[in-house]
This record gives structure tokens, sequence and C-alpha cells, in this order.
């Protein structure tokens, strides 16, 4: 254990604390409101819940940074398989809320399974490529099928997403699955082969959404990809959501209106402790500590990057890779839905909005990133000594 502290990236271990406890701040601040007048109960209620979230979260990430990553492939089929299992469960007794059936209940208690096949696919893509690039196929076309395997399963998961509908986990599957799969190494023989089919069931799915859109997206999701101009549309769901967005940052101005005094976390913002949190945050602290929050993001990320790069093996190179694009994807889809560029998706900011699922699944994220970095050092040193012999 001495070890892995040692060897952890404190950087990274800094930032992920700093914004925990950020996090736990403006959830507190941002739902206060909501939880006695919309949902009747203590003011204090999702800050309290979300702090449980995050003890179980770290003493998970504490476990697995003492677990080496070659084991995950004893469990890798298992854990992705059964998120699979878990995504198609939903479809027929999950339980619905804001618009989408996502939530399975166990105990008492609701589980996002999306949010734990993001980090299932991860492992799975990892494991999987390497293990692909330690063999050896001689025909092509059997070459191309394995190479593409795992992309057909993310196109399964993709589809169960948004037949929910979830687009916005969607989206970040897709971008997760791509990311990952230009990264790997191809072979120079057979990668034209690979690309041009990529290429061609890319034209026949665009073709098949433009085509059946109608079918395929319901007139609200329709509805939401008219994002321009929110304040014009105020009545509309996504144009009032965002307008209060816009309306809450210009209140903080560059200093903010001080910790706790937002008037948008009044029922105007309806997902203030969620969604919309950066708002909040940018309201009550200001301009300035948004754009540091946004820069603390950035680094954190190139953090990720850099650790990715530097992996002794693929499996380990893929995983980073994998939760760096995951921790990317959440960070820019979110700010860009809120700040009216993209369609909002429904998609949380890592630490700051509040959720069990997806707040367990980012300190585990984070706890695979340190293993990483851990096991990176100790081949370092390793190959330091046989140097010096």
């Amino acid at each position: 254990m001495k070890n892995n502290l040692k060897n952890m990236n404190f950087l990274l271990l800094v930032l992920m604390v700093f914004y925990t406890i950020l996090g736990i701040v403006m959830i507190l601040s941002a739902s206060s409101v909501a939880a006695v007048l919309r949902y009747n109960v203590v003011s204090n209620y999702f800050a309290f819940k979300q702090v449980k979230y995050y003890i179980l979260a770290y003493f998970m990430g504490l476990i697995l940074m003492a677990i080496p990553t070659s084991k995950y492939k004893f469990i890798y089929r298992i854990f992705f398989y059964g998120m699979i299992a878990a995504l198609v469960l939903v479809l027929f007794v999950g339980k619905i809320s804001n618009g989408a059936q996502a939530w399975l209940e166990m105990g008492g208690k609701r589980l996002q399974p999306l949010e734990f096949t993001k980090i299932a696919l991860i492992i799975y893509l990892s494991i999987y490529y390497y293990k692909f690039s330690l063999k050896t196929y001689k025909n092509k076309w059997l070459y191309a099928f394995m190479a593409l395997y795992p992309m057909l399963l993310s196109v399964i998961i993709f589809g169960l997403l948004a037949k929910q509908p979830d687009l916005g986990g969607a989206i970040i599957i897709a971008f997760i699955a791509a990311f990952i799969f230009f990264s790997i190494p191809l072979s120079r023989k057979y990668k034209k082969l690979v690309y041009r089919i990529i290429g061609i069931l890319l034209l026949i799915g665009a073709g098949g959404v433009l085509i059946f859109k109608d079918k395929i997206f319901d007139s609200y999701q329709l509805n939401r990809f008219n994002f321009l101009n929110p304040c014009s549309r105020y009545k509309e769901d996504s144009g009032y959501q965002v307008c209060n967005s816009y309306i809450a940052i210009h209140n903080g101005g560059l200093r903010g209106v001080g910790l706790g005094n937002s008037t948008q976390k009044y029922m105007y913002l309806p997902e203030a402790h969620t969604d919309f949190i950066f708002a909040i945050v940018v309201e009550e602290l200001g301009l300035i500590f948004g754009c540091v929050i946004v820069v603390g993001y950035f680094v954190m990320l190139f953090a990720i990057l850099k650790i990715a790069k530097s992996a002794k093996n693929l499996r380990n190179s893929i995983l980073a890779y994998g939760i760096f694009t995951y921790m990317f994807a959440h960070i820019i889809i979110n700010l860009m839905g809120i700040l009216g560029i993209i369609p909002l998706t429904g998609v949380p900011l890592p630490f700051l909005s509040y959720g069990g699922s997806y707040g367990i699944c980012v300190i585990i994220s984070m706890a695979i990133i340190q293993r990483i970095n851990i096991e990176t050092k100790i081949e370092d040193k390793r190959e330091k000594i046989k140097n010096l012999k």
C-alpha cells in the first residue's frame, strides 16, 4: 500500500479531492430549495446522499488501486455482458425519471446501468484489443470481423440506450468506442479493408437515420435539435432551461453573488443540482471561478493523457485513453449543452453534478488511472535497476 501511495499521481489526487469537496458544497447549495419545495425533504438531503456515495466510491477506489490491471482479464467479459443484460432488463422493468426508462430499483436503491456500462466498455475494449494485437490472422475478412466485433457490440449498446431514450449516454458510448478503435494499432496489410467497411456501415447508418428519423426519434427528442436562440423559445422545455442557465451566468458576473445566494435555483432551473450545476457555480462564485474550474478540468485531462502515453503496455494505454475520452465527453457535452452550443442531452458534469451511479463511476475511473500510473512507475524503476546492472 505504501508503494502504491508513493507512485500515485498527486496532481490528479489533489484535483480529484478538490472537485469532490466542491461538488458536495455546490450540490448542497443548488439543491437546498428544490429539496424542500419540490421533493418535500430536508434541505441537505441530496448533499448528504452524495457524501455517502463518495465515501463508498473512495473505498472502492482504494481497493481497485491495489489490484493489478492484468487481473481484469478474469472478470471483464462477465462485467461487460452483465451490463448489456442490465440495459436490456431496464427496458422491461426499469424506473422512469426525466422521460427516460434508465434505472433499476434494488432494495429501495436506484442503480443506473448506463454509467457502469461506460466503465465496463472501456475495460472490455482494452483487454480485447490487447489480446487482438498479440494474434496473427491470415484471412483478411476474419481479421476485419475480429477488429470490428467490439464495435458491433457498441452499436447494440447505443441502440439500447437510444431506446430508453438516453441520447446523451448513447453519444458518450459512441465517443468512447470510436476514440479507442482509432487509437489501436491495426495491421497495415488489412487496415484499408477495415476502414472501408467502417465507411460503408457509417453511410448506411447515416442514411437510415435520415430516412427513418421520425420512427427513431420521438417528437420530444426531435425538438431538442432546435437549440439555437433558447430565450426566443422560453416556453419550450429546452429553451426554458438553457435561457435560465444564461440568466444564472449573467447574474453571477465576474465575482458571483455569493455562495448560497443563487436566485435561479428557486425552481427556475429544474435540474440545478444535476445537469445545470455549472450555471449555479458561476452565478454564486463568478465567471472567474468558473473559468478556473474549466482550466482545472483540462489540467486533469492532460494528466490522464500523459499517463496514457507513458503506459508500458497496450492494455493500460487503451484503458487510460478510454477514461480520458469518458471524462472529456462528459465535460464538453455538459458545458456546451448548458451554453446552448449543442442540444441538451442530460449529461452530468464530473464530480460536480449530483448522482450516485455516475459519482461512483467517476471515482472508480480515476482509481484505475492511478493504478496505471502506479504500474508505469514501478516498471520504470525496474528498468532503471536493470540498466544500472
